[in-house]
């Protein structure tokens, strides 16, 4: 681990659980579809790894209004959801009302998909694009991935002892492609990445975990932090980072833009908790930009013009990651 002093980071948890970094995981399942945890062991297990909130994803499965109830609280958000499960590919409908299905048997070019994509937004729902090169029939999403509202490029459900696979690393590099492209081409609407274990077996809850900026501890809150990509990935609750720009007197954090009228950008990244041994890859519309030993505070400048924007990915010895941020926007 990085022996360096760590530096002050944000509360994750605040008095009255206002705004603040919430961590979570996304994408899980209970023996109510295929996992192995009843809910109450997913939720024992949830606050055993220090998360704030999870989202109940059964596969094509509607969330009873008392399946989960009395099993959250003040310190954990269980958000309803489902893992949508097609013939060409799976997605995630988050923010379900109880006892809501969303519609599972349309195929890609049916236009049912839209209909379904669209009803799930409606009631103030999240759609997201779910391991979209997971290596089994039926797992790779053959959707258009500029459909979903979010993608998921982290996912550890199928990578045994350690949380990333070929798989994962494929959707990252295809959803940083996508957001370099659309960065170029001066397209003002860019999808966030997060990443969710995928739970169905014991030990593997919030390996990894999203961390949101959420104005409060609420499914309205943190589904509205995950849709502007107010958030970054982490392999575990001991992840700690903060990564901010600051130009003209101006700064903004991950997920947002920062207006930079021409001036220099400085990036500042304050980190803990990852292996001695990691590097930190500062990437921009023009690929990796950047790379330097992992320590405490890391600082790098740059500018709009030539970046677009910068996003951290935090690389262990092995060459997994330890986290990934969602970008910062320079214009």
């Amino acid at each position: 681990m990085i022996q360096h002093t760590a530096p002050t980071f944000p509360p994750a948890r605040l008095p009255g659980r206002g705004p603040g970094w919430y961590r979570g995981d996304p994408h899980v399942h209970s023996t109510r579809s295929d996992g192995e945890l009843t809910p109450a062991e997913l939720v024992a297990a949830a606050r055993a790894a220090g998360l704030d909130f999870l989202a109940a994803t059964e596969h094509n499965a509607p969330m009873a209004a008392g399946s989960w109830a009395g099993l959250g609280g003040d310190d954990l958000l269980v958000l309803l959801g489902e893992e949508v499960t097609t013939a060409t590919g799976h997605w995630l409908a988050l923010g379900l009302r109880p006892g809501r299905l969303a519609d599972w048997t349309h195929r890609v070019g049916d236009p049912a998909f839209a209909e379904v994509l669209r009803g799930v937004r409606a009631e103030g729902g999240l759609c997201v694009a779910a391991h979209p090169h997971a290596p089994y029939p039926g797992g790779e999403l053959m959707y258009p991935l500029e459909s979903f509202d979010a993608v998921e490029v982290w996912n550890g459900q199928w990578s045994g002892d350690l949380p990333w696979q070929a798989d994962n690393e494929a959707s990252l590099a295809e959803w940083g492609r996508r957001l370099g492209a659309d960065t170029l081409a001066g397209r003002p609407g860019w999808q966030p990445a997060v990443g969710s274990s995928d739970t169905h077996l014991p030990g593997r809850l919030g390996t990894p975990q999203t961390v949101v900026h959420a104005e409060e501890l609420s499914a309205p809150a943190v589904l509205a932090a995950l849709r502007a990509g107010r958030s970054w990935i982490a392999e575990s609750a001991a992840v700690q980072l903060e990564f901010t720009a600051e130009a003209a007197g101006r700064s903004a954090a991950v997920g947002e833009r920062l207006r930079t009228a021409g001036a220099p950008v400085e990036l500042a990244l304050r980190l803990s908790g990852v292996p001695d041994g990691s590097t930190v890859h500062f990437r921009t519309r023009r690929g990796r930009a950047h790379r330097a030993p992992a320590d405490a505070l890391l600082r790098w400048h740059t500018d709009a013009a030539e970046s677009g924007f910068v996003r951290i990915e935090v690389r262990r010895p092995d060459g997994r990651p330890a986290a990934l941020t969602n970008p910062v926007l320079l214009g």
